[in-house]
Parts: C-alpha cells; sequence; structure tokens
C-alpha cells in the first residue's frame, strides 16, 4: 500500500507540474496579475517607436505593408523619420548607411513574406561588412502561422544564419524588453544585423484584433467550449500587461578590448621596427573611439598607412602617410605589419602577400575573421580579440610620442607619387569611342566639394575610382564591403545625405549596377534627398567580360546599350545630364551645373559615355 501510495503522490505531482507548466505556457498565470486592458486604443507600434526613441534612432526606412503600418505611423508621431523607398533591399541599404555614419543602429521595416524575402542580399551585406541593423518584419498573426495565412513563410529560418539575433515577439509586453536586447546585441562584440518579427496581431489595437481574431461562432458541445476558451485565452494573453510601464532606456554594451599586457607587446615591437606599415579596415572607424582622434594616434605614430572599407579618407586627401599604390611591394619589404580591422581574405591573397619574415600584430573584433587563413598562408605574432580604435589609441599612447622613421614613408610615398602621375598621364590617352573614364574620374575628384562623400556602387568603373577619387576626410566613403554587392548605390546615398544633409554626396555607378535602384530618383524627388551620380555608361559589364572573353572567347550576356539613363532621371523628377566625346571641352562646366542643381535640392545624373582602357587588366572579378 506504501508503494501504491507513493506512485499516486508522484503521478499527483507530475500531473500538477503538468498542469502548472501548461498554465504558465498558456499565459494563465501571468494573467492573474497582469489583466488586458480591452478598452485601450493604443497599440504595439507605439511601443517599438518608444524603444527607437529612446535609442536615439531617427530614421526608420521602409517599404509599406499592412503588416507594419502600426510600426511606421508610431514612429512618425514621436519624431522619427520614415522614409520609404522604392524596393526593400534599398531600405535595409539605406539603414546600413546610417548605422556607419552615425555610430547608432540603422533601422528598416518591412512588411512579411516577400517583403522580407527581398531584404535577403542587403541583410547579407551588412552581416560581412559588419553594421549594426535592425531589421523589423511583419508576419501573420500568432495563431495563423502555419496555416496558409497571406504571406506567411518561416521567416525565423531565413534570417539565423543572417543575423546575430532573431526573436519573433508572441505577446504585446515582450516588445520592449525584446526591442531594447535586439539593439544591443546588434552594436556589441562585432556588430551585425539582427532580426525582430512582429506578428499582426502583436501591433493592431485591441478591438481590431479582437474583431479580426476572436471566436465569431463557436461551435457547439465540450470541444466547441474548449476551443472557445483557448481563442479568448491566447487573445488576452497576448495584450495582457501590454501597458504597463517598462524601462525603454539603451542596455550596456559589451565591446572586446585588449589587455594592458597585450598592447604593451605590441608597443615593444613596434618600438624596434625599422619599416612598419599599418593596414586599417573598416572596423576602426566603430564606437566608441572617434574617427577623428583615430586620425590624430595615426598621424602621431607616422606609420604608413593603406587604408580600406570605411576607413578610406581617414587620414584626408593629401596625407603624407597615407598611401594609396604598390601595396604588395610594400608588404614584402615590411618588417612589422599591423592588420587593425584589416582581414586575410581575398583582399589580400588569404595573407599570402604578407612577409613571413614580418612580425604580424593582428587585431579584430571577431575571433574567425582575426584568425581567417593563419593555418595556411600567414601566422600572427600577436592575435588580439579586441576593437581596433581603441588599440591603436592606447598604442600610441604607450609608444609615448616615438615615431617611424622619416625615411620610409617618404620612400614608400614617392612611389606613390610616380605611380599616380603615371595614372594622370593614362587618363589623358585617347580611347577608341567616347571619353576616357579615367579622365572623368580625375575631373570629378577635382572639381567636387570637401565636405562630399563618396558612394561606390559597381564593377570596373568604380574600381578605377577607387585608385583615382579621394575622400577628404574620415567617414566619407562608403562601399558595400567583402560581399561585394551590387545595387547599394541609391540606399547608402539616401541613408548618407539624412546623416550629413550638409555634404555633397555621389554615387560613382557603374551602367550595370544603376539598374539595380535607379528607380530611388523616386525616392530621391519624394524625400528631396539631393545627391550626384556619375555613371560611367560603357554599354557592358566590363569586370566580366574583360576576362569572359579572353578565356572562353564570348562576350556573351555582357552586353548592354548605350541607354539614356538621364532621361530616365529626367522622368523620376530628378535632373540628368547626356556627356559624350564632343562634350569634353565642357565636362567641367556641365559638372558645376550638376552641382548648383543639387544646391537647388534636385538630384542630378551625369550619365557619361566612356571608353575603354587598359588600367585594370589583371584585376579579380570572382
Amino acid at each position: 500500500m506504501e508503494s501504491l501510495g507513493a506512485v499516486l503522490g508522484c503521478s499527483a505531482a507530475v500531473a500538477m507540474g503538468v498542469l502548472l507548466l501548461s498554465a504558465y505556457k498558456l499565459g494563465v498565470l501571468y494573467q492573474l496579475f497582469h489583466k488586458a486592458e480591452t478598452k485601450s486604443p493604443r497599440h504595439g507600434g507605439e511601443s517599438v517607436a518608444a524603444v527607437l526613441r529612446a535609442h536615439g534612432v531617427k530614421y526608420v526606412f521602409t517599404l509599406v505593408g499592412g503588416h507594419i503600418s502600426p510600426i511606421l505611423v508610431a514612429c512618425e508621431k514621436v519624431g522619427i523619420r520614415v522614409v520609404d523607398t522604392r524596393h526593400e533591399a534599398t531600405a535595409v541599404f539605406a539603414a546600413d548607411a546610417v548605422a556607419r555614419l552615425s555610430g547608432t543602429v540603422g533601422v528598416a521595416a518591412v512588411t512579411a513574406g516577400p517583403g522580407l524575402t527581398n531584404t535577403v542580399t542587403a541583410v547579407k551585406n551588412a552581416q560581412m561588412a559588419e553594421s549594426p541593423l535592425l531589421l523589423i518584419g511583419g508576419a501573420a498573426g500568432t495563431l495563423l502561422q502555419g496555416r496558409g495565412a497571406l504571406q506567411d513563410i518561416d521567416q525565423m529560418s531565413l534570417f539565423k544564419p543572417l543575423c546575430k539575433f532573431c526573436a519573433s515577439i508572441r505577446t504585446i509586453r515582450e516588445i520592449v524588453p525584446t526591442v531594447r536586447k535586439a539593439l544591443a546585441v546588434a552594436q556589441s562584440g562585432t556588430p551585425g544585423p539582427v532580426f525582430i518579427e512582429f506578428p499582426i496581431d502583436t501591433l493592431y489595437a485591441f478591438h481590431l484584433v479582437s474583431k479580426e481574431f476572436g471566436v465569431k461562432n463557436p461551435p457547439k458541445g465540450l470541444m466547441g467550449k474548449v476551443v472557445s476558451w483557448y481563442l479568448n485565452n491566447h487573445l488576452m494573453n497576448v495584450f495582457a500587461g501590454a501597458w504597463e510601464t517598462r524601462d525603454v532606456s539603451p542596455l550596456s554594451l559589451d565591446i572586446p578590448q585588449a589587455t594592458d599586457d597585450q598592447v604593451q607587446k605590441c608597443v615593444e615591437l613596434v618600438s624596434r621596427a625599422k619599416k612598419p606599415v599599418i593596414l586599417l579596415g573598416s572596423q576602426a572607424t566603430l564606437p566608441p573611439t572617434p574617427a577623428d582622434d583615430i586620425r590624430r594616434t595615426l598621424e602621431d605614430l607616422g606609420i604608413p598607412c593603406f587604408l580600406g572599407g570605411m576607413s578610406r579618407g581617414m587620414l584626408g586627401k593629401d596625407s603624407s602617410i597615407h598611401i594609396r599604390q604598390n601595396r604588395r611591394d610594400a608588404l614584402k619589404e615590411a618588417d612589422l605589419v599591423l592588420l587593425a580591422g584589416t582581414v586575410c581574405d581575398f583582399r589580400l591573397s588569404y595573407g599570402s602577400v604578407l612577409n613571413r619574415r614580418s612580425k604580424i600584430i593582428a587585431i579584430n573584433r571577431d575571433k574567425t575573421q582575426l584568425l581567417k587563413n593563419s593555418d595556411m598562408f600567414w601566422k600572427p605574432t600577436i592575435a588580439i580579440r579586441g576593437d581596433a580604435g581603441s588599440f591603436l589609441v592606447r598604442l600610441s599612447k604607450g609608444l609615448k610620442g616615438h615615431r617611424c622613421p622619416d625615411e620610409w614613408p617618404q620612400r614608400l610615398k614617392a612611389g606613390d607619387v610616380a605611380k599616380e602621375n603615371a595614372n594622370r598621364a593614362k587618363a589623358e590617352e585617347k580611347t577608341g569611342h567616347h571619353l576616357n573614364p579615367l579622365k572623368v574620374l580625375h575631373r570629378v575628384d577635382e572639381l567636387m566639394a570637401e565636405d562630399s562623400i563618396i558612394v561606390a556602387d559597381g564593377g570596373d568603373f568604380v574600381g578605377s575610382a577607387a585608385y583615382i577619387m579621394r575622400p577628404r576626410g574620415p567617414m566619407r566613403w562608403l562601399d558595400p564591403g567583402a560581399f561585394g554587392t551590387l545595387g547599394v548605390g541609391g540606399g547608402f546615398a539616401l541613408g548618407a545625405k539624412l546623416c550629413r544633409p550638409e555634404s555633397e554626396v555621389w554615387i560613382v555607378y557603374g551602367d550595370g549596377s544603376l539598374g539595380y535602384s535607379v528607380a530611388e530618383f523616386d525616392t530621391f524627388t519624394r524625400h528631396k534627398i539631393p545627391v550626384i551620380c556619375v555613371v560611367g555608361n560603357d554599354a557592358c559589364w566590363s569586370q566580366i567580360s574583360r576576362e569572359q572573353v579572353p578565356i572562353l572567347g564570348s562576350n556573351v550576356a555582357c552586353g548592354l546599350a548605350f541607354t539614356d539613363y538621364h532621361i530616365v532621371a529626367d522622368g523620376y523628377g530628378g535632373k540628368g545630364y547626356l556627356i559624350r566625346r564632343e562634350d569634353e571641352d565642357r565636362l567641367s562646366d556641365i559638372i558645376r551645373d550638376a552641382q548648383r542643381e543639387t544646391q537647388q535640392g534636385k538630384a542630378t545624373l551625369l550619365n557619361v559615355l566612356i571608353g575603354k582602357t587598359n588600367f585594370r587588366e589583371g584585376s579579380i572579378s570572382v
């Protein structure tokens, strides 16, 4: 009997545990202490907007959809500017640009299903570019997911490989803590995108949700009562405690830092080096260290610097320690190489360009990127998982005024000048047809304003621009990054001009890449975003054709047309200019006309017909 009693007691305990767990899962226990305010007109979009405003978010980029309308309306009401684009990818690219230039999280909101799938490439680009970005997505109602609702797919599976954090809101009370956490995760460690999906019943007001999802004609009998109770309980749980006061302020961030011992070891290595080189990557521009502080630090160190990604322009236009050419030769000769946020991927030939006799200091927030290909082509002397910008400042302080011997940067700079003079000479050569693209780029570089931001979107023409155009200061160059994504131009320029309204924003487009975002001229017009686009129009995907034709003997799929893109810009409310060989003598005047148009508030496009050069022979496209 005792054993039977024990069994019965154990069974009762298990049953009670199951009941309590079920009550917890169904929100029954929570609803005992937190009631749903069924008469309240408030909705979940207000909670989203409150958190975004508390985190300093100024812009939300979107392509509107019914699933997310409450978020957009609430953001507008609290003073967050809602900017709608013509493609969801552009909305994410714009948020990416804001994240890079503002030091805050960029935010994009798109509707469910195809709205979200249209963002996948842009989100992957943000992941690889390490941009802190919040993607907000609509979703089918919580009880309708997986039941064939409109635009209902498994969105979480799509974004988990792309995002540092993914969450699906199930009740309104989860919105504030989940958005706060997502924004902190996006900025902590290695920055990157985060994703939150909002089922439609977590965003609209109770009276609308109950009308749409409530029990209308309950089935009869016991099962009917059970179903009715379940549906009513679910509805009440979604709204239970929804409008209780919650903390919306930012959470603390986790940013890895080098240890004092690691910094001291690097101080000793740098102080002994005779031919050091710094390779500065985009990570060096991340908060918390201001870009101007990093610039002063590099100038104090006096070490020759090669700048990549967002760090282009860090040293201004004419710095004596900024080396733009002959990087491979410099790395072979260097006795110390400091990889400050730079990764040994295809851009550094997977590390094979580094001299094995060189001392190599590598610092990166991401451990995988820090040691990429170190098992094959290179070995770090010291590898530090930490923030590159903060590390450089501490390194300079530790060196206490020590500078690199002047002879080394002067010699590299002399080689730099010789190469750039050769490039200028090549710019004066006549092409078989149309204008020399190098001459066009040199002229734009000479005439653009000192506060200009350059957005790079293309292959061959943009590859040439990277050698010729010189950003005037820190945070004045935007390119897609390691993913090499085409189509970033419209979104990047949109975000850049909003962040820096006083700056001239130039998009350098190839004619191929222009096709992805030329429709955003409509966005520029509607939102009064005056940017300047210069399009290198050679009627070809030249970056691919250059290799495909000699190797495979065919230009198939590489040919385009000398399309009247200037007329397209006119049609969207901008101002277009056609520039041909016969306009060469007027090139400067036309560029100045375009600049005046943008100063008066109109987006402009220079459709420049260009010929072929051998300037970039041997450049990679795979």
